[in-house]
């Protein structure tokens, strides 16, 4: 018999799903799926161990997150050797910025096998980087650092980091605006207001003037949003009369 047999057939059919949709994601075989189910459950679930701690993903996002870096910096140390530590720093948080984790996230669907009491399309985008954090891990509590870095390899280094490419990626057109306007000596300002309009979901609009003028106007469900999104389209709006770096 077969040893995915073997698991299978002294596990219940939840847990034999839940094996094979791991294996898939993972590309190899997991050993501890508590670890796992750990990752993949909500903390509106309120679930809880005999001695009254919780059972969800946030402590392993934590734990990811950590493995996240340590993986990409190595990876980055070998491959940009004349890269002082603040390139590498910078390079390594384009690399698991907030926006390409939620990527990674959707990337894998990680979601759609989440267990929650909150509706899935309440979610906003960062429930996919948690995820994906949290799954990170699950691999390193489950099979150790190797078969983590192997993981990390194949999921964000092969398939993403672009040297390149990332030298030239924007990761925060907020603080790229302010680093540009301190150089400048250019005032800068961000009106920040609630303006839910018809939406279910508060939202918040933002006016960002430069000397005094509104150069650009966004709206998002967090003043950081707001102020990033305004943020950009003001990049854009000055990249067309003088070049910021």
């Amino acid at each position: 018999m077969s040893l995915i047999h073997k698991i299978l057939n002294s596990r219940s059919d939840d847990d034999g799903n839940f094996f094979l949709l791991l294996k898939k994601i993972l590309g190899f075989q997991p050993k501890e799926l508590y670890f796992y189910r750990k990752a993949f459950t909500h903390r509106s679930m309120n679930k809880k161990d005999n001695d009254g701690n919780s059972l969800n993903y946030e402590r392993l996002e934590f734990l990811g997150d950590a493995m996240l870096s340590a993986v990409i910096s190595n990876y980055l140390f070998k491959q940009v050797p004349s890269g002082d530590e603040g390139y590498l720093t910078k390079m390594r948080s384009k690399v698991v910025s907030r926006e390409h984790l939620n990527e990674l996230g959707k990337d894998l669907g990680l979601i759609t096998y989440l267990e929650s009491k909150i509706p899935k399309k309440n979610f906003g985008d960062n429930i996919h980087g948690n995820m994906f954090e949290a799954l990170v891990g699950a691999i390193f509590l489950d099979r150790g650092y190797n078969y983590c870095a192997k993981f990390i390899r194949k999921r964000v280094i092969i398939p993403y980091i672009d040297i390149e490419k990332l030298e030239g990626k924007i990761i925060s057109y907020k603080s790229l605006l302010i680093e540009w306007s301190q150089k400048e000596k250019r005032t800068f300002n961000f009106e920040v207001y609630e303006d839910n309009g018809n939406d279910p979901v508060k939202h918040f609009a933002v006016k960002l003037s430069l000397d005094g003028k509104v150069i650009a106007k966004a709206r998002a469900t967090s003043k950081k949003k707001a102020e990033e999104r305004a943020s950009k389209r003001a990049y854009y709006v000055l990249q067309e009369h003088i070049e910021i770096k």
